[in-house]
């Protein structure tokens, strides 16, 4: 039976080197400015306009909990698009690193981590050398209730913030003072 190859980008980011399906690259672009939206998660940097398409551009940094990095000369965007649907979107990456192939069986399974780390963008480890490329799932990196849901996330935790809020001010407000007893 033969091993079947695949092809992986490989990007930087915060040191660590990951790679998506080379099937899912659209292009590679150099950093340019976005469009700004209101009232979306940080990670989400705004949209740009490429050739008629509007596409949201994503911070993987952020979206992975990372500290920020202020963009330069080697800062690119990644656009993705996911292969099951018309879903496009574009990563911004600290830089691009190398295509390699690599076969299913070389790709290993990502250790379980438990309920309090979220795993599911990754697909597998493969080892190159003396280093790790982490391999992201790019179905799971471009799914779009995933990429959305941490709106509702923090749009449900604001409401119970202020409601908590309105209650302990009307709890205070209707508390008798200790001044006045």
């Amino acid at each position: 039976m033969a091993d079947i190859e695949q092809e992986y980008l490989t990007f930087i980011l915060q040191g660590e080197e990951y790679g998506v399906d080379i099937l899912c690259v659209q292009e590679i672009r150099v950093w340019s400015s976005v469009t700004e939206l209101p009232n979306k998660p940080d990670y989400i940097k705004g949209v740009i306009n490429l050739r008629g398409v509007i596409i949201p551009i994503i911070d993987l940094r952020l979206r992975f909990g990372q500290p920020p990095l202020d963009y330069n000369e080697q800062t690119v965007t990644i656009i993705l698009r996911q292969q099951s649907t018309s879903m496009v979107v574009g990563i911004v990456v600290d830089a691009v690193s190398e295509v390699y192939k690599f076969t299913t069986q070389s790709i290993r399974k990502a250790p379980a981590f438990g309920s309090s780390i979220d795993g599911c963008f990754l697909k597998g480890l493969v080892s190159v050398e003396e280093k790790l490329i982490i391999l992201l799932d790019s179905d799971s990196l471009l799914n779009e209730d995933d990429l959305y849901r941490t709106v509702q996330r923090n749009e449900a935790s604001t409401v119970q913030q202020q409601a908590k809020t309105d209650s302990n001010s009307t709890l205070s407000r209707d508390a008798p003072s200790l001044s006045s007893a």
